[in-house]
């Protein structure tokens, strides 16, 4: 007999809300090309420098392992319910990381389709920014 363990209804939307985003987003992932990336020395750079926001898009419980000091925090599940957070003008570059660059790739074609069209991924995401030894804080 299989037992299943009680999730409350906010759990189950969050996790059915970022499958839905997932399986719609995972066949944008092959229409990306070369000008819709960005090498982890080049992000970090411009993200730096002031030249682009960096919008961390991994989970919450993700975060806790560490972020680039300054970056907005949006998880790719809470994309639809606050898209507040991304910057208003469309044409402002905008960097998305993940932990690998896989939800960040899918989720560029998403907001490719709402307007913003200076916006990239970030080639290795998180995962290689800790590698690096690269800065990080632990978010409030």
């Amino acid at each position: 007999m299989m037992r299943f363990s009680k999730i409350s209804i906010k759990q189950l939307i969050g996790v059915v809300t970022f499958s839905l985003i997932t399986a719609a987003l995972s066949s944008a992932c092959s229409e990306s090309n070369a000008a819709d990336h960005v090498s982890l020395e080049q992000a970090r750079a411009e993200f730096e420098s002031g030249k682009a926001v960096l919008v961390d898009i991994r989970e919450t419980r993700e975060h806790k392992t560490g972020i680039a000091a300054g970056a907005v925090l949006l998880p790719m599940s809470e994309l639809t319910k606050q898209p507040n957070l991304l910057p208003k003008n469309p044409d402002q570059p905008v960097l998305l990381i993940c932990n690998t660059q896989n939800r960040s790739k899918a989720t560029l074609q998403l907001l490719k389709q709402q307007g913003y069209q200076n916006i990239r991924f970030v080639d290795g995401g998180m995962s290689q920014w800790a590698a690096k030894g690269w800065p990080m804080v632990v978010p409030q």
